[in-house]
């Protein structure tokens, strides 16, 4: 029964979190040093779940070339910066993925 009262009480906070920014709206104002470190967000977010299974697939850090997830992630930040196409990248990384696993 206690496992059910944080479930319903994670229901709330993540409801109220995300409708407080639907009810306030334009009038929320962040300043303008939050405005700037916010725009580092999704990179930060990405990283944090690419890189652990990237190093580390198989729960260990491998970082041999038999780790295709670790050649995949470098292809497609290769193609990520050398053309900034992230569909590119993705499509790419995914092909370099897949043939290492299938050879």
């Amino acid at each position: 029964m206690n496992s059910w009262w944080m479930i319903f009480g994670m229901l709330a906070a993540t409801l109220l979190i995300r409708a407080s920014f639907l009810v306030f709206g334009q009038r929320l104002a962040f300043p303008d040093w939050l405005n700037r470190a916010l725009h580092y967000v999704p990179a930060a977010v990405l990283s944090a779940l690419v890189v652990p299974m990237a190093l580390a697939p198989a729960g260990h850090i491998d970082l041999s070339l038999g780790n295709a997830y670790l050649i995949g992630t470098l292809v497609a930040i290769a193609v990520a910066w050398k053309n900034g196409k992230t569909l590119l990248a993705i499509v790419v990384s995914f092909i370099v993925y897949g043939l290492l696993r299938w050879l």
